[in-house]
């Protein structure tokens, strides 16, 4: 069935509304790595100005998810998207909204690295905390691009990876609460420390919600819910019970 000029123009028009949302998210993913990179790098080199930069371009963030959300919405209500394209509009929604909670702990982290300026500095605690930092902002590169590859193999293995984030952070966690335990004036310091390292743990799983999201869209199967986790933190600490 060949389509008249004006279903094709609605056609190149819907396609064109699919393709600006989804440039939106690769732009806002693109803000969101560098919040990441940022804030690590300014909790390693004690840098104010930096986390200052973070916390101020988190509203750029915002401002794009608000528009990805409104663009999304209005698309469903004038398009009526079936299938698959309904999929990748709801995919990009949650999308969004990930990638802005992810935006906000990267403003955390700088929020508290420039309390963490004023004190003296816990060795190894800034270098530490950008290892897990890159890791997770590696994550984050390749759930994007398998979101636009539609690459449901690379997000599965982003899902997978995850695990090193939460042994990562199980391992500062012990080490903080060795140096507190050592000096109990490093307390302060190191509860700030663990509360960033924790910020990053939930990037992580942030990200991971992102790729079991392309996952979804590329097959049409939720992934199954059970994936490694190790953070046990919160149940050795008593959170969350």
């Amino acid at each position: 069935m060949v389509m008249d000029k004006t279903e094709q123009h609605i056609t190149r028009a819907y396609d064109r509304d699919l393709e600006a949302i989804q440039a939106h998210i690769m732009k806002m993913g693109g803000l969101v790595e560098a919040a990441i990179l940022d804030a690590a790098n300014a909790l390693a080199t004690r840098d104010e100005e930096l986390a200052e930069k973070v916390r101020s371009s988190d509203r750029a963030v915002d401002e794009l998810e608000a528009m990805i959300q409104s663009q999304a919405a209005l698309t469903i209500a004038e398009r009526q998207p079936m299938a698959f394209d309904l999929r990748t509009i709801l995919a990009v929604m949650k999308i969004a909204s990930n990638l802005e909670r992810i935006g906000d702990y990267a403003k955390n982290m700088a929020k508290r690295t420039s309390v963490l300026v004023q004190m003296n500095p816990i060795e190894d605690g800034g270098s530490a905390t950008r290892r897990m930092a890159k890791m997770v902002e590696v994550m984050l590169k390749d759930a994007l691009d398998a979101f636009v590859q539609r690459d449901p193999e690379l997000a599965e293995d982003v899902r997978q990876r995850d695990l090193e984030v939460d042994q990562m952070y199980n391992s500062l966690f012990r080490n903080y609460l060795t140096y507190m335990m050592e000096d109990p004036r490093n307390i302060t310091a190191c509860m700030h420390l663990h509360f960033i390292a924790k910020n990053i743990e939930r990037m992580g799983d942030h990200v991971t919600a992102i790729a079991e999201q392309v996952i979804y869209l590329a097959t049409g199967v939720v992934p199954d819910e059970n994936r490694p986790k190790a953070d046990r933190t919160s149940v050795e600490t008593g959170e969350g019970v």
